[in-house]
């Protein structure tokens, strides 16, 4: 599928795909755990050696502590559902994003194929994208990305709103598959995979990016009501 555009040194993207035929791409914490791996080992001009990073018995910690040289594209958010992911990228580096993309899509496929026996494509075509040319949709992406999970519980809340705002805050909260934990400020081992300081600094203080968030349930509430 054409884009209808190139990537371009210092523009944001908004990444995504799902399953082929929207199977489930995750389906254990290992899975998530494996493709977070790949979004901090890949993000580099250096190969990644699965036998030798990603080898049984070695911790998420130590993972996450290799040196992977410089960075080749910087995240700025990400969600990972059952079916899909989503990522909010800039391009750092000429190419970047393609070949950050390229390697977690095939290191990621390998596994899971290998893991669940399976043949062929995991994802439904390859990784499509959005341009972000304008800073009032880049700093909406950031709910977006962040608000995908509540899908889970309410499937149709953009379409009817929030049936109950308080379960769905608490979903969120407990949601440790995106970045939002690292944006209200609870501290984890996943907060090495972003590189925020080179996006907007749009929100000041942890309170406001989580007030920003549901601001957005309530918008869609009210706009539905």
């Amino acid at each position: 599928m054409e884009r209808g555009f190139d990537f371009s040194l210092d523009e944001y993207y908004h990444i995504y795909n799902r399953g082929v035929d929207k199977r489930f791409i995750f389906g254990s914490d290992m899975d998530y755990r494996r493709f977070l791996m790949l979004l901090y080992l890949c993000n580099s001009n250096n190969p990644v050696d699965i036998a030798e990073h990603i080898q049984e018995g070695r911790s998420f910690r130590d993972i996450l502590s290799i040196d992977t040289g410089d960075l080749i594209t910087a995240l700025g958010a990400y969600v990972l559902m059952p079916n899909h992911f989503h990522l909010l990228v800039k391009e750092t580096e000429v190419g970047g994003v393609s070949k950050f993309m390229g390697k977690v899509s095939t290191g990621y496929s390998m596994y899971f194929n290998k893991k669940y026996e399976r043949d062929g494509s995991l994802f439904q075509s390859r990784f499509q994208a959005k341009h972000i040319s304008k800073d009032e949709y880049l700093k909406y992406v950031f709910a977006y990305i962040h608000l995908n999970p509540i899908k889970l519980i309410e499937s149709n809340w953009k379409e009817i709103g929030i049936k109950n705002s308080f379960a769905a805050q608490k979903f969120l909260s407990d949601y440790s598959y995106s970045s939002y934990f690292d944006y209200i400020g609870i501290e984890r081992l996943e907060r090495k995979i972003l590189n925020t300081e080179v996006f907007p600094d749009y929100f000041g203080s942890k309170r406001i990016f989580k007030d920003f968030v549901f601001d957005w349930l309530s918008y869609k509430n009210n706009e539905n009501s």
